[in-house]
């Protein structure tokens, strides 16, 4: 690895002033990101799903662990999905044995989505070992690191979400 005082960042402007390792820290983050999305691109392809799929499947699962029912519309809105892109991923989902349609308890009009036990078993197999390493790596934090990175995270997580691309 390049030392911090040699490393300038592509997408930042040269170390002037503030502090020393910002540049190193936001390149550190961006190759993380980018390890992410081949890790994401890896998972989909080992279970022959597109990366909205795969979402969607997320998502689904962790509806059901707290309990929640998923109606076709909610996952659409939760996706910025259009009904009719909805209705193309849940019979893609549905052929391919990932989630159920059943029907909604109170409403006979609806419908609820559900990840199948298969779909459950499938990705716990297919991501369980890098969690695991995600995990330790996490536990191997002291207490003073833990709520640093925790604080970085959280600011970068809300420096992003203000960012309004159209420029309004």
């Amino acid at each position: 690895m390049t030392p911090p005082a040699e490393r300038e960042g592509y997408w930042y402007p040269p170390k002037a002033h503030g502090q020393p390792y910002a540049v190193d820290i936001l390149n550190a983050l961006r190759e993380y990101r980018a390890s992410e999305t081949a890790m994401r691109r890896r998972t989909r392809n080992s279970m022959a799903m597109g990366e909205t799929d795969l979402l969607a499947l997320r998502y689904l699962l962790e509806a059901e662990t707290a309990g929640q029912e998923v109606r076709p519309k909610e996952l659409a809105a939760r996706l910025g999905m259009t009904s009719a892109s909805m209705t193309a991923l849940v019979d893609r989902m549905a052929t391919s044995g990932y989630i159920t349609r059943q029907p909604h308890p109170s409403d006979r009009r609806a419908i609820i989505l559900r990840p199948t036990r298969g779909a459950d078993e499938e990705v716990r197999h297919t991501l369980g070992k890098m969690h695991g390493r995600m995990i330790e790596v996490a536990e191997s934090l002291s207490d003073e690191e833990a709520k640093a990175v925790l604080h970085f995270l959280l600011h970068m997580r809300k420096a992003v979400d203000e960012i309004d691309v159209d420029g309004d």
